[in-house]
């Protein structure tokens, strides 16, 4: 037994003529008929009574058919909600996001979910990255947006780098630091220095340009994942906040001496051998839009 079949012995209660039936569906009238005989073979019972040129249902018709119809209009149910599901416009998606990304994507990515995709579901979840891939090994996750430089490789995950943008230490336009023309790295000590956890990486990066010094653990004062927070307490105080530049262009980029040169580099993260959600290729769309230097 096929939809086709059902969908043939719907048409043909609907009008009670093969030959009327047989036009419509663009089946010569033989095929239609053979169809029908070959529901009925397996059913064990007669669908319809021939009363003069019209083909009437039988009692155990009239039930098959109410079933069939059923049957049917799940079956074109679930081909809609697929399409659906393949354009992103239900569904569910989520999605993991490290501090940087979180900072500049999480507003924008929501707003994109409530004005095109009202129907679909998104869950955003913050995190450090160990513990946003371990969700994705888990499967309580279905991407991850984050500085690929703080992941460690591995063959069971497919990594996209994105965009490359440049840090920064960076406070309020009126700190004691912002009119110098040029501040050497040792007079940021004499602040608050804020950040977010930062890479094995970007820790290099500093020792080489600094000094041992400024090791994370030696050089933040104030560190917690949330960079909006952290954002916050430049604005407000004398803390200096090393972050993204473009997360914060309201904030002031001190010139230090040297320079610090350093850039996290963002990617997308997915299980290898897990197919793509429906919805990545919008974020994906959204991350070269809103994540430019």
């Amino acid at each position: 037994m096929t939809l086709v079949q059902l969908k043939h012995l719907i048409e043909l209660a609907t009008n009670g003529s093969f030959s009327q039936s047989a036009n419509k569906l663009h089946l010569t009238q033989p095929a239609l008929s053979r169809s029908i005989k070959a529901l009925e073979d397996e059913l064990g019972q007669p669908l319809f009574d021939r009363v003069g040129r019209k083909n009437e249902l039988t009692a155990f018709g009239t039930h098959i058919v109410q079933r069939a119809r059923v049957l049917v209009d799940e079956a074109n149910e679930l081909r809609q909600t697929s399409l659906q599901l393949k354009k992103g416009e239900i569904g569910q998606f989520r999605v993991g996001m490290g501090s940087g990304p979180g900072a500049m994507l999480m507003t924008p990515l929501l707003m994109l979910m409530a004005t095109e995709h009202p129907h679909a579901h998104i869950d955003i979840s913050r995190g450090s990255t160990t513990l946003l891939v371990q969700a994705l090994r888990d499967r309580l996750l279905d991407a991850l947006i984050l500085d690929i430089r703080s992941l460690q490789p591995s063959a069971d995950l497919k990594v996209e780098a994105m965009q490359e943008m440049a840090g920064a230490f960076m406070c309020r336009p009126s700190h004691p630091l912002a009119k110098k023309r040029s501040v050497p790295f040792a007079m940021l000590r004499d602040f608050p220095i804020a950040s977010t956890p930062l890479s094995d990486e970007v820790a290099r990066i500093l020792m080489e340009r600094y000094g041992a010094n400024a090791h994370p653990d030696q050089l933040v004062n104030l560190r917690c994942e949330e960079i909006s927070s952290l954002l916050d307490v430049a604005r407000t105080s004398d803390a200096v906040v090393l972050a993204i530049r473009a997360s914060a262009p309201d904030l002031m980029a001190l010139p230090i001496s040297p320079p610090l040169n350093a850039k996290a580099r963002f990617g997308l993260v997915t299980i290898a051998t897990r197919m793509e959600p429906a919805l990545l290729g919008k974020v994906r769309a959204l991350m070269r839009e809103i994540m430019k230097d």
